[in-house]
C-alpha cells in the first residue's frame, strides 16, 4: 500500500498524524509512506522536480512488489495518475485532485519574495502557496523549483491513461477538486465519492478512510 502526500506537506503530516497507517495495518495491509523529493525528510535533488522525475522515484520504490494499491492526495493524486502505466498498481484512489494544472497561475517570484521577508502576494492562489512553502520545516527555494518543474510538465489527463480500478474522492467544500467529474469520465468504470470538508478537512475525514477501505476490499 502506497500513500502519496500533497504539495508542501510530507508523509507524516498528511497520513501518519491522520491515522491512515493504523487504519490500514488494522485491515491487514503493509503501508509505505514516503516523503516526495524536496518534501519532509527527503532532500531536493540536483535534477528535475517535475512529475516525470518524481513518479520515476515512486516507481523505483514499488518496483519490487508484485502489486500495490495506491492512494494519492492533491499533488500526490496528480502524480499517482501516472503510476499504473509504470508500476504494478492493482487499485488506485485519487483524492483532492484538480483536473487542471494547479500551478500554472502561481506567481513564483512573488511567492519566493514573500519567503525572503517581502510582502504577502495580492493574488489569493499565490498567497496560499506562499504560506505553504514558508510553513515551519519547509524549504521554500526547493518547493518553488518544484512548482516550476511541475508546470513545465503540465497535467494533461487523457482518456485511457488509467485502466486499473479507480475511485475518486473529493471534499464537498474543496475548491481544488472542482471539475473532478471530468477526470472520472476519463477512467472506465471509475466512481466518485464526496466526503465532508474542504481540501484539508476531506483528507482528515473518517468518511475518506471509509471510502478507501471499502474500495480496496
Amino acid at each position: 500500500m502506497l500513500l502519496v502526500h500533497g504539495f508542501a506537506s510530507d508523509g507524516h503530516t498528511d497520513w501518519i498524524t491522520t491515522g491512515w497507517p493504523a487504519a490500514l495495518t488494522a485491515a491487514g495491509r503493509e503501508v509505505l509512506v514516503p516523503d516526495l523529493p524536496a518534501h519532509g525528510s527527503s532532500p531536493a535533488p540536483s535534477g528535475s522536480l517535475g512529475a516525470v522525475a518524481i513518479t520515476s522515484e515512486l516507481t523505483r520504490l514499488i518496483a519490487r512488489l508484485s502489486e500495490v494499491d495506491v492512494v494519492g492526495y492533491s499533488l500526490g493524486a496528480r502524480l499517482a495518475w501516472e503510476l499504473p502505466a509504470q508500476a504494478p498498481v492493482r487499485r488506485l484512489v485519487l483524492a483532492g485532485v484538480s483536473p487542471f494544472e494547479p500551478f500554472g497561475a502561481v506567481d513564483v517570484a512573488a511567492a519566493l519574495a514573500f519567503a525572503g521577508g517581502g510582502k504577502a502576494p495580492s493574488d489569493p492562489l499565490t498567497g496560499m502557496i506562499a504560506q505553504m512553502i514558508t510553513a515551519p520545516g519547509r524549504n521554500p527555494a526547493a518547493l518553488v523549483r518544484c512548482i516550476e518543474d511541475l508546470r513545465a510538465e503540465p497535467f494533461a489527463p487523457v482518456s485511457g491513461a488509467v485502466s486499473v480500478p479507480t475511485r475518486f474522492v473529493a471534499g464537498v467544500e474543496d475548491p481544488v477538486s472542482q471539475g473532478i467529474e471530468t477526470l472520472v469520465e476519463l477512467v472506465p468504470g471509475a466512481d466518485l465519492v464526496r466526503v465532508p470538508g474542504d481540501h484539508g478537512g476531506a483528507l482528515r475525514s473518517a468518511e475518506f478512510k471509509a471510502a478507501v477501505l471499502e474500495f480496496l476490499g
